[in-house]
C-alpha cells in the first residue's frame, strides 16, 4: 500500500519513460531485481517492462527483501536465450557503498554485532559525512542517495550518469581511494595514510569531521581511555616503547579519578598522550595522533559491494525482516538528526493505516497516500529524485540535439 512503486520506477528509468524521442524504451526492462521470499526462496534476474508489472509482481510474491542489481545488455529474465561469452553482461549500475556497524566492534563498547544504540550510531553519521563530502568535492558527483539499511548500517547510491557507467576497474579504483582502514582486531597498524603529508581529502575529513567527533563525542562516549583494557588498545598503536611505558605508568598509578577533578579522565589522558607524541621532533610520532583518530572513526567499507558492477543491494523502502524497520532515505545535509530507532516500522505503519481518522465526526481509515510517519522519508527521496530526473532530461536533450546536428551536417555533405 505504501511502497512508492511509481517513484522507484522513475528512479530506475533515469528519464527513459517514453516521454522523449531519445529515450531507451528497453532500459528499465534490462534492470535486474531479485526477491527473497518468506520460504527462503531466492528469485534472481526478475525484470519488468513498466511500473505496473513491477507493482503486480511485488504484490503477488510479497518478498521479504527486494534487491536491485545492474542494467544488463539484454533482458535478465531472457538471459538463457542468448549464447556467447558476452551475451549477457552488466552495462550500468549505480556506484554503491555499504557500511555496517558490526565492522566497528573493536572501537565501540556499548553494542556488538547487529545491535546499535544512540552511543554508537554517530559512527554511521560520520561515515556519511566523510564519504558524501569526498564524492561531491573530489569526484564531482551530485546525485547521491543515502539509505538506512533497516538494521545496523547505511547504503549509498551514486546515481550520476558517469558513475553508473563505470567499469569494474574504475569502481575498484574509487573503492581503493576510500580504503584507508585496512586493519583488523589483531593488527597494530590499522590505517594507512600514505606518505609524509596527508592527502587533501584526508586533511579535510580529519579537520572538519573526524578529529572533532573523536575528541568531543567518541572519546568520552565510549570511555576509550578509562580502563586498562581500553587504553592498551590505543597504546599498542604507538611504536615508541618509552612513551607507551611512561603513559602506562602514569595511568596505572593514577587510575582512579580524583574526586575533586571535574574533567573527564578520558579527555585528560588524551591530552597527555597528545602532549607526549606532538612535543617531539619525529614526524612519525606526531602522525600517531592522526592514525589513532582515523583508526577509530574513518569509514569502514565493504569493498566487494563497491567494486563489482553486478553486485546486488537492498532497495530503499524495504522492511528489514528482523527489525521490522523500513529502509528509509537519509538526508546527508542533516544526517546527525537521523535516529534509526525512530524510523517507521511495519507494525507502526499498520497501526497508522488501521487507526480511524476523525473528520467531520466520522471514523474513516487512512487511505493510500494519506499522511503517515513515512511521509518525511518520501519527501527526502522525492527531493533527490526531482533533481536527478531534471539532470537526466537535460543530458538526454543535449545528446539528442547533438545527434540531430550531426545528422544535419552529414546531409549537407
Amino acid at each position: 500500500l505504501l511502497f512508492p512503486y511509481a517513484d522507484i520506477y522513475k528512479w530506475m528509468s533515469y528519464g527513459n519513460d517514453r516521454k522523449h524521442p531519445a529515450c531507451d524504451l528497453s532500459y528499465f526492462g534490462r534492470r535486474e531485481f531479485s526477491f527473497i521470499l518468506g520460504t527462503d526462496v531466492y528469485l534472481r534476474y526478475q525484470s519488468f517492462n513498466n511500473a505496473a508489472q513491477m507493482e503486480n509482481s511485488i504484490k503477488r510474491e510479497c518478498p521479504f527483501k527486494i534487491d536491485i542489481g545492474a542494467v544488463y545488455n539484454v533482458d535478465p529474465a531472457k538471459r538463457n536465450a542468448y549464447a556467447g561469452e558476452n551475451a549477457f553482461t552488466p552495462v550500468e549500475k549505480e556506484l554503491v557503498f555499504d557500511i555496517d556497524m558490526s565492522d566497528y566492534d573493536d572501537v565501540r563498547y556499548c553494542c556488538s554485532g547487529a545491535n546499535i544504540c544512540q552511543k554508537c550510531w554517530p559512527l554511521m553519521t560520520i561515515a556519511i559525512k566523510v564519504i558524501d563530502s569526498a564524492l561531491r568535492e573530489d569526484f564531482g558527483f551530485t546525485h547521491i542517495l543515502w539509505v538506512y539499511s533497516g538494521r545496523r548500517g547505511v547504503h549509498c547510491w551514486v546515481c550520476d550518469a558517469r558513475a553508473r557507467r563505470l567499469n569494474n576497474a574504475q569502481r575498484a579504483a574509487i573503492a581503493d581511494y576510500f580504503h584507508v582502514y585496512k586493519g583488523n582486531e589483531n593488527s597494530r597498524k590499522k590505517v594507512f595514510l600514505g606518505g609524509h603529508a596527508l592527502h587533501p581529502s584526508l586533511v579535510r575529513s580529519y579537520q572538519q569531521v573526524l578529529r572533532p567527533f573523536f575528541e568531543e563525542e567518541l572519546l568520552c562516549g565510549q570511555s576509550l581511555l578509562e580502563t586498562e583494557e581500553k587504553f592498551e588498545k590505543i597504546l599498542e598503536m604507538i611504536p615508541d616503547e618509552s612513551i607507551t611505558a611512561k603513559l602506562r605508568g602514569e595511568w596505572l598509578g593514577n587510575h582512579h579519578r580524583s574526586s575533586n577533578s571535574k574533567e573527564d579522565i578520558n579527555r585528560v589522558r588524551w591530552e597527555k598522550l597528545k602532549s607526549h607524541l606532538q612535543s617531539g621532533k619525529q614526524k612519525w610520532l606526531r602522525r600517531c595522533v592522526e592514525e589513532i583518530v582515523f583508526s577509530y572513526t574513518y569509514p569502514r567499507l565493504d569493498m566487494g559491494v563497491t567494486k563489482l558492477t553486478n553486485h546486488l543491494l537492498k532497495a530503499p523502502f524495504c522492511v528489514h525482516p528482523k527489525t521490522g524497520r523500513v529502509c528509509v532515505p537519509i538526508d546527508p545535509a542533516h544526517c546527525e538528526e537521523f535516529d534509526p530507532m525512530a524510523v517507521p516500522t511495519l507494525s507502526s505503519l499498520k497501526k497508522e493505516l488501521d487507526a480511524p481518522k476523525h473528520e467531520n465526526g466520522e471514523g474513516k481509515k487512512l487511505e493510500s497516500g494519506g499522511r503517515t510517519s513515512l511521509d518525511e522519508s518520501l519527501t527526502v527521496f522525492r527531493s533527490f529524485l526531482d533533481a536527478l530526473l531534471k539532470s537526466c532530461k537535460e543530458e538526454m536533450e543535449i545528446s539528442y540535439n547533438a545527434k540531430l546536428q550531426q545528422s544535419k551536417s552529414s546531409l549537407t555533405w
